[in-house]
């Protein structure tokens, strides 16, 4: 039976330092998570907000094909002395590389994911506000939610999947690259253009991701050079004998609310179906990193790329055949393990999407990214007679996900909401209640002059006694409300919740 999936996104933002000859993006990105952080602590105890992170255990160097680091290869780097800083949400917001990162609490279900990537827009949002305070007249911090600065460089918006550790990584490889090679159809951000070698704007005007152009391998460990179709880094943060983290690097961050649901939600239940044998059909393409891009390139969704077994197919045509394994399963195992509500939503939601997009891609202008933003440049281009190639579409094409509110061109367009601004910004200091991060973001709330540091598998006490305590949390279902939520009430100092725990 399938393990529950514990869900959660990681993105990096694009940042700017406006109105200044030095834009150092390193020192603009701690600028403005320090400047949140200090706007969200002047009303609380003195060291709320600045629980750091917990770097005990990271081993991104750790591969799930059952070694350490390939020759060759590079693993990400563990920078230790960036601002890095656990909310009481749960989310983790820090400095990685030369981008503010921000990741969503251990979620329960897809439309969780859902509500607490919006609120992490808003804390951007607000993190802006707060470093426009401190900055001199004249600069201004603004952040971008996409995945490429349009010179070649680009920036992740990676996803995670709680999986039980006894599935073969082989099987998980083989099944999921066709789903991730097609998801793209429903949950592309849409570009102006390549940033591919040798690609002009001829010959690629408009694609469906924003990521296509940017993966040269099929499998692997790295995630900056080289980026693989399916990333094997074996880091579970739970207990490593029973879990894995399948850590998907291969997707674009959306502004679409019904993108990031189905890409999340079609996910686990495919994964799900992975870990139950469940999937039948052999749809290995014969070249997976150069059919990502040609699906990409391909608006018309009519192209046939050619599988391993000689025969073609469309992306389309992929995804049908996922969505019908996926109805098959529901009906004969239900959908538990991705929440059954919302596993039923899902599907409703993947068949109605798919539809569309087969009878006109554009019927989806007011749900998806990609659809949405090609009207929006569609419709300038008819109104000023402007060639793909002009600048200003590029800039037309960074506005869309631009996180100030009134710049925002996605706030404009018309998109389809799952979640009300009123549910998100609960969501910016409220955990959620049914996976640890309940814990994690309440122990936060309460008793932060006690808490030493964070990370996803434990908790650090300083009750003013020697040792400091290290409270573990290796089962993300566990240290939920349901689970933990009477004792917490129950005591009214961390001393308290250490001796009711036994610790």
């Amino acid at each position: 039976m399938a393990t529950r999936k514990i869900v959660g996104i990681e993105t990096e933002y694009g940042i700017v330092l406006r109105g200044s000859d030095d834009s150092n993006p390193i020192a603009a990105s701690s600028m403005l998570i320090n400047a949140y952080l200090a706007a969200t602590q002047r009303d609380r105890p003195a060291r709320a907000g600045r629980v750091g992170w917990d770097f005990e255990n990271e081993t991104p160097e750790k591969d799930a094909r059952g070694f350490v680091q390939a020759e060759g290869a590079m693993a990400p780097e563990v920078e230790t002395h960036l601002v890095n800083a656990v909310l009481t949400n749960g989310a983790r917001y820090y400095v990685d590389h030369a981008h503010p990162e921000l990741s969503t609490p251990e979620c329960g279900d897809a439309r969780s994911v859902v509500r607490f990537d919006r609120a992490a827009e808003l804390i951007l949002r607000r993190s802006m506000q707060a470093a426009s305070e401190i900055l001199p007249p004249g600069q201004e911090i603004v952040v971008y939610k996409n995945n490429s600065d349009g010179k070649g460089n680009s920036y992740g918006c990676h996803e995670n999947y709680l999986m039980d550790r006894t599935v073969p990584f082989g099987r998980i490889v083989s099944s999921i690259t066709p789903h991730f090679l097609t998801r793209q159809i429903f949950a592309g951000a849409g570009k102006v253009g390549s940033e591919a070698q040798g690609v002009s704007i001829d010959d690629v005007p408009f694609q469906i991701s924003q990521r296509a152009d940017f993966f040269e391998e099929e499998v692997g460990l790295e995630t900056t050079l080289k980026r693989p179709i399916v990333n094997t880094r074996d880091e579970p943060h739970a207990d490593a004998q029973k879990y894995r983290r399948l850590h998907v690097i291969i997707g674009d961050a959306n502004m679409s609310q019904l993108a990031t649901f189905l890409k999340v939600g079609t996910t686990a239940i495919v994964l799900a179906m992975i870990e139950d044998d469940a999937l039948t059909a052999d749809l290995r393409f014969a070249t997976p990193v150069s059919t990502l891009r040609q699906i990409s390139y391909d608006r018309s969704l009519r192209a046939a790329h050619l599988l391993a077994d000689g025969t073609r197919i469309t992306a389309l045509e992929v995804q049908w055949s996922f969505l019908e394994a996926a109805q098959t399963y529901a009906a004969q195992r239900g959908l538990e393990c991705v929440g059954e509500e919302v596993g039923k939503e899902v599907l409703t939601r993947w068949e109605e999407v798919l539809t569309d997009l087969e009878a006109d891609p554009m019927r989806l202008a007011d749900r998806l990214d990609w659809p949405a933003k090609l009207r929006l440049m569609e419709r300038y281009r008819e109104r000023d007679g402007t060639e793909w190639g002009d600048p200003r579409l590029a800039a037309l094409d960074l506005q869309y996900h631009d996180l100030r509110a009134e710049r925002s061109l996605a706030d404009r367009v018309g998109l389809e909401r799952l979640v009300s601004d009123d549910d998100a910004i609960s969501a910016i200091d409220e955990p959620p209640d049914d996976t640890r991060a309940y814990f994690r973001g309440m122990c936060l709330k309460r008793w932060p002059e006690a808490i030493v540091a964070a990370n996803w598998d434990s908790i650090v006490f300083d009750v003013g006694e020697d040792p400091l305590r290290r409270v573990p949390m290796m089962e993300p279902s566990r240290g939920t409300r349901a689970h933990v939520g009477s004792v917490l009430e129950s005591c009214s100092t961390p001393a308290e919740l250490l001796e009711q725990l036994g610790m």
